[in-house]
């Protein structure tokens, strides 16, 4: 009889278990952020005994992933317990957002915090893939110099990408034009190359997908666990979180929100259908429709801003209308996946005032479960600290998180 059952591992010897239980610290001491940890309050947490914190808390130490900071009181009977963080030097994160209209790179340590950051504005559009990467690379380059003056080093890359991502490669991009676009591949190459900065494992992600894994991570979102997030830029990309998890599919296609269609007889779009959503809600239908002319970019949106809030009619209508065409095409997705909120990113985040009203009114009138009503706050706005590219740095520590052990001396090879 066949099962669909995953394998089972094999047992768990004594070495196996105790890394296990040293990710178990590191995080626990990780979640407390701002709070200070101690051994007693860790070993409250993860159900270990304090001795057993004790020494993990000490191998920590040792192999510079945690840092004591003076005694902490818990007003309670007994000794001050020694306040415990996560080291701000050691190994951290590197992502880079490759965008069509800039490329973006952040630098987070243990923490999740954004340490370094650079960002340039180009125009990718028409670009061979192979330059737009080496572009990025010599911007990962310069930010692993600023990265190392404050002693963090980066264990490795990930990269967030437009389009369709799997197996290294753009599969689809089509407002870069790329197909079947070894990335990964690429980008290392052109990384590697730059003087003094060794080689780096690279992972790849949908831009869509690590925007809302830092909304989940950074994003402070009141415990909410299950979200669709969009973001607006030259395109409209789309992810969905469940419980924590970020839903790819079965192939890692998910969330290719942009592309559905709302209208078959609908202008032309990119990817080769018509009507798609992008061609009503992404940034070059509102500026089109707004009378915005310079073909995009950040000050086009600046312009779009500036005129929704000096109320000219014709920019507000264009948003209204992007916002109704939103709420529809997010209407059939809340009915199909239930998410309890849908969180709006990129471009969309600083029109919210003008866009989240026609929106929430096609929410209302077309959800069945008659939960969306009108200013309910399932209908957000994303956190300025919810993007892409701070996403991608962290996706690369979870990895550390996970095995401190497999990364202990690492860092600064």
């Amino acid at each position: 009889m066949k099962s669909n059952l995953t394998p089972l591992g094999p047992k768990a010897d004594k070495d196996t278990v105790r890394r296990s239980n040293l990710s178990l610290v590191l995080r626990a001491v990780r979640d407390e952020g701002e709070g200070e940890a101690t051994r007693a309050g860790v070993a409250a947490r993860v159900g270990l005994t304090r001795a057993a914190v004790s020494s993990l808390v000490e191998q920590l130490l040792e192999s510079g992933f945690l840092t004591e900071s003076g005694k902490t009181f818990s007003g309670q009977a007994g000794r001050p317990g020694t306040a415990l963080k996560t080291a701000r030097t050691g190994p951290a994160g590197l992502g880079v957002e490759v965008n069509i209209d800039y490329v973006s790179v952040c630098v987070v340590d243990l923490a999740g915090t954004g340490r370094v950051r650079l960002t340039e504005h180009l125009d990718n559009r028409g670009t061979p893939p192979a330059e737009v990467l080496a572009r990025a690379a010599r911007i990962a380059a310069r930010t692993l110099d600023s990265a190392r003056e404050q002693e963090l080093f980066p264990v490795g890359v990930a990269l967030a990408l437009p389009g369709l991502v799997s197996g290294g490669a753009v599969r689809q991009a089509p407002n870069l034009g790329w197909n079947q676009v070894p990335a990964e591949e690429l980008f290392a190459a052109s990384l590697a190359a730059e003087r003094g900065h060794q080689e780096l494992p690279v992972r790849s992600e949908n831009e869509a997908n690590l925007a809302a894994l830092a909304e989940l991570w950074f994003g402070g979102l009141d415990r909410v666990r299950s979200f669709l997030y969009l973001t607006g830029e030259i395109g409209v990309g789309g992810a969905l979180v469940i419980d924590g998890e970020l839903l790819r599919g079965a192939h890692g296609f998910a969330g290719e929100i942009g592309h559905v269609v709302v209208d078959p007889r609908g202008p032309q779009c990119r990817c080769g259908s018509r009507g798609c959503l992008e061609q009503y809600a992404g940034q070059a239908a509102l500026l089109r429709a707004a009378g915005i002319e310079g073909g995009g970019g950040g000050l086009a949106v600046a312009e779009l801003e500036k005129r929704v809030r000096a109320g000219d009619e014709r920019a507000v209508g264009a948003v209204a209308e992007a916002g109704r065409m939103l709420g529809r095409v997010l209407s059939g997705a809340v009915n199909l996946l239930d998410p309890d909120a849908v969180v709006l990113g990129g471009i969309y985040r600083n029109l919210m005032p003008w866009l989240s009203a026609p929106a929430d009114e096609e929410l209302t009138g077309r959800v069945v479960s008659g939960l969306w009503s009108p200013g309910g706050g399932r209908l957000r706005a994303s956190s300025v600290a919810g993007d892409a590219a701070r996403g991608a740095a962290a996706l690369v520590m979870t990895d550390v998180l996970a095995d401190p052990v497999a990364y202990a001396g690492r860092a600064m090879a």
